[in-house]
């Protein structure tokens, strides 16, 4: 097969002109079909009704808008994936619910075994927005079983040990409910849930003490099983909606144990190991697919690639697709002083692009999705609600992590392949890294990230139609360059899209 070559001389600035950087992109040789970008609405957004309605929108514009303004720079990220936290009714019991208010969520089924799909109105209506600007990937997620089904009668896991908080006998109902949950989200607002995970982070060292927010453990067992039960009642309903599993705390749960226990740990051997007795290969819901998150493994340099290598290769020996479905920045992330305080500035956003260029080269992973649509002074929203009280004013700041995250969402679409590029220098995770990409209606995308202090001239064959500047220079919110002849800057501390 003829090869079809773009050669693009990067300019080191300072140096002679006759120094080039060159970058290979190769569209014959490809890799994983990319399925989106995305974040979620916990638990901000369940706040969001008693806004202004000009601040939903606002918000709304900011994820999802693929609109642009008439100098060609885009309103929004274009987030191809808002994922929905399904709630276990933990809002109802007031104190006893030994939760963070902030963070109960309330239930489609009711207390005393009615069903009411008014509930959770305002993630409801915002994912109607959503679907409104073009997002049709909606993965709605558990963090416990109704409170009515758990052993404890909580939707957190005080006092209990390392298993699933589900009362034995409890399993179909569960399973019964969220299908029948997905199934009133499209009979009563035409919402159809792609996908719904019946767990979060069963793994690793998290316990799911109270009183943060809702969680529980679940030995690989008690993941098959439930999802084997989901899959029956997900059939039952007639619906195609697909099961996720297991979204892992931590890629070392995945490949291996991480202070834990094996029974929750080595997920993808487990569960999509034809011979393991937890596997959950063949059900009718269930793809070659896992999710995990990748907190905690993103320092040092070294490390956030060997891990991810140490997981690609997993996942191929037992031919498992990846989803990387939630980051923020935890306290380890040293680099950036932690999680604390909201951070406007590229700062985050250059650390977080590091991560996504690593999750998608090294790991292969076919979706990235960050935490939270919406936090507060925090490392863990793309945009933060800053008023005197907190979640509840609807007072936005955007972030350049939101535009970073725009450069792959807004023009890596649902369906694009990554394709093989490389520069004529080695790859370095504090300077210069690029990925490419070709989209289904052929345009072709390449995404570079200068982590360096140094500013880049950047040579573009004459084919290309834009580039897209996100930096901290005011107004640099994914700036749309068009006029551009031959050389264009790559600014220090920049993420830059090109468009062919």
């Amino acid at each position: 097969m003829k090869k079809l070559l773009y050669i693009i001389p990067l300019l080191l600035a300072g140096c002679s002109e006759n120094y080039t950087i060159t970058a290979e992109i190769n569209e014959s040789e490809s890799f994983q079909t990319i399925d989106g970008f995305g974040a979620s609405d916990a638990w901000t957004i369940q706040f969001s009704d008693r806004w202004p309605a000009t601040a939903v929108n606002q918000a709304a514009e900011w994820l999802f808008s693929n609109e642009t303004f008439d100098d060609g720079t885009p309103k929004g990220a274009g987030l191809s994936i808002w994922r929905f936290n399904l709630g276990a009714g933990s809002a109802y019991q007031d104190a006893k619910a030994e939760i963070n208010p902030m963070t109960r969520t309330e239930c489609f089924l009711m207390p005393d075994g009615s069903w009411d799909f008014s509930r959770q109105s305002a993630q409801v209506n915002f994912m109607k927005k959503a679907q409104q600007l073009g997002v049709n990937t909606f993965v709605a997620f558990l963090n416990s079983p109704p409170v009515y089904f758990t052993q404890n009668g909580l939707a957190t896991n005080t006092g209990r040990g390392g298993t699933f908080n589900l009362k034995n006998d409890c399993y179909d109902q569960f399973a019964d409910f969220m299908a029948k949950s997905v199934k009133g989200l499209k009979d009563n607002y035409d919402i159809n849930i792609s996908y719904i995970c019946p767990v979060n982070e069963p793994d690793g060292h998290w316990n799911w003490q109270g009183p943060k927010q809702e969680g529980t453990p679940a030995t690989n067992a008690e993941v098959a099983r439930i999802t084997r039960c989901l899959d029956k009642a997900l059939t039952n309903e007639n619906l195609d909606t697909k099961i996720l599993v297991n979204e892992s705390s931590d890629y070392r749960a995945m490949v291996g144990v991480h202070q834990t226990e094996s029974d929750r740990g080595f997920a993808i051997q487990t569960l999509f190991n034809k011979d393991s007795s937890s596997n959950v290969c063949g059900l009718k819901h269930v793809d070659n697919l896992i999710a995990g998150h990748g907190y905690w493994t993103n320092t040092p340099l070294n490390y956030l690639k060997t891990m991810r290598e140490n997981l690609r290769d997993t996942l191929n020996k037992f031919s498992v697709k990846f989803w990387m479905t939630e980051q923020c920045i935890m306290s380890n992330d040293d680099e950036i002083g932690g999680g604390h305080g909201f951070d406007t500035t590229m700062r985050t956003a250059l650390y977080v692009a590091r991560c996504i260029h690593h999750d998608i080269v090294y790991a292969g992973a076919a979706s990235w999705q960050w935490w939270r649509g919406i936090g507060e002074d925090y490392k863990d929203g793309l945009l933060e609600d800053f008023g005197e009280e907190t979640w509840n004013s609807g007072k936005l700041s955007d972030s350049r992590l939101l535009w970073v995250m725009g450069n792959y969402s807004r023009f890596v679409k649902p369906g694009a392949k990554r394709i093989a590029s490389k520069l004529s220098v080695d790859e370095n995770p504090e300077g210069l890294m690029i990925t490419s990409y070709k989209n289904t209606d052929d345009s072709v995308i390449s995404v570079i990230i200068n982590y360096s202090d140094k500013e880049e001239l950047v040579k573009f064959p004459k084919k290309i139609s834009a580039v897209y500047v996100t930096d901290d220079q005011p107004g640099n919110k994914l700036k749309c360059h068009k006029d551009v002849k031959t050389v264009a800057a790559v600014p220090a501390k920049s993420v830059v899209t090109v468009v062919y």
